[in-house]
């Protein structure tokens, strides 16, 4: 089985091999961007297999592209959402003019080329895992988590391409990526993209620090010196691995318990949706009333209150494909110029047209502070792209809003 991770060497009789070789390149082409170019032949210089790092819009699907066009084998290409399949779905369909597969969303249609979602191949890679000789994993930090990386480990795919934004998890197994696809081959941050050549569009970051009101001010004291003091009376250390989980345990245990975590959620909420971030909101929508802006919230509960607010449409987890589709379409024809969203348009999502993103609020994660920025740097002729990031002062904001900001596009 050593071709499952090492190099491709037709020398040898290949008895576990089942795939076979696209008898087509792409039938659309373009000239790739010098970096482009770069990163292909640093994938090419590891034998095929290893991590591309480009930030969003920076066209990371066409190296995809270009790399399966390179090798000319049985292709299968992985990503985490639907949306993602579909888009991947249509690229590949009009690039390679070939019949594209789907695995997932209750498909099971298996080609040459074919896309499916992690969750589809980790459920299927028993019996995919011989049919492809190269495989293309989109949004590729998901892949260590413990059931994606088994599915990796069960494809003989000899050529392996990663490609994300952000590479690195808060759990360390991003080191992982050695062994699964590869080593992290070729890089370029945002800052590397959007001062030189006009790749990204040019930006600006401005966070804004809001202040309670006397009775909000109050209300959240109240509940996080609750909080706070149950954390502290059970030796609880919220900065530890265990932390969380050691709070959820011992909170559902006690009317003590309980009642901190409410007071954890009501300081939370206070926080997330201040009146003064709201009424911030209603100045900047005003003031890019002519721009596509998108909002960002940490929560559903926010961002319904937003939409209610705003007359503004939303998209959440529990909006079906459909919906959403159009709702998007809406915003890049100018139907709508604004569209709140909790968590699910961080990744992946095109959104060329969009230009101006508002963080309401979020979590400490560095990856999904740099994506919802990615979310607005498709460069358009004449654009300048504007991310506003809204902290309620004196809450844990204030260092959630430090700890996302660690990233060289902020500085």
């Amino acid at each position: 089985m050593r071709r499952a991770f090492g190099r491709e060497d037709e020398a040898v009789e290949d008895r576990a091999r089942g795939y076979g070789e696209l008898a087509l390149g792409v039938r659309v082409h373009r000239e790739p961007r010098p970096y482009q170019a770069e990163a292909l032949a640093a994938w090419r210089g590891h034998q095929g297999r290893g991590v591309v790092v480009l930030p969003t819009g920076a066209g990371k699907t066409w190296v995809a592209c270009l790399a399966i066009d390179d090798k000319r084998r049985s292709t299968l290409v992985i990503a985490p959402t639907l949306d993602l399949v579909r888009q991947w779905y249509d690229v590949l369909r009009t690039t390679f003019g070939v019949p594209v597969g789907v695995i997932g969303g209750g498909e099971y249609d298996v080609q040459s080329l074919t896309v499916s979602t992690y969750d589809s191949a980790h459920i299927h890679m028993e019996h995919l895992g011989d049919r492809f000789g190269l495989v293309v994993f989109d949004e590729c930090h998901h892949l260590p988590g413990p059931a994606y990386a088994l599915a990796a480990r069960a494809c003989l795919a000899p050529f392996r391409l990663g490609l994300t934004a952000t590479p690195e998890r808060a759990d360390g197994r991003h080191a992982d990526f050695d062994e699964l696809v590869g080593p992290i081959v070729y890089r370029k941050d945002i800052v590397d993209l959007s001062s030189a050549g006009g790749y990204l569009a040019p930006y600006d970051t401005v966070r804004l620090t809001v202040e309670l009101g006397p009775e909000d001010r109050r209300a959240h004291d109240e509940a996080r010196g609750i909080y706070r003091d149950f954390l502290v009376r059970n030796g609880i250390r919220m900065s530890s691995p265990s932390g969380w989980s050691d709070f959820i345990i011992r909170s559902a245990r006690s009317e003590d318990g309980r009642r901190a975590m409410a007071a954890y959620r009501r300081q939370r909420e206070i926080a997330f949706a201040a009146p003064a971030k709201l009424d911030y909101v209603a100045l900047l929508l005003d003031r890019h009333r002519e721009d596509r802006t998108l909002l960002f919230t940490q929560d559903n509960a926010t961002a319904y209150e937003i939409s209610r607010r705003f007359l503004v449409p939303i998209i959440t987890h529990e909006t079906r494909v459909r919906e959403r589709s159009e709702i998007l379409a809406g915003l890049a024809e100018g139907s709508y110029g604004a569209v709140v969203t909790s968590k699910v348009l961080n990744e992946g999502v095109d959104i060329p047209d969009a230009a101006v993103a508002i963080v309401v609020s979020g979590s400490a994660s560095v990856r999904e502070h740099v994506q919802r920025l990615g979310r607005v740097l498709r460069a358009r002729e004449g654009k300048r792209a504007l991310l506003y990031e809204l902290v309620t002062a004196a809450t844990t904001e204030t260092f959630t809003s430090a700890r996302r900001r660690d990233h060289s596009a902020y500085r």
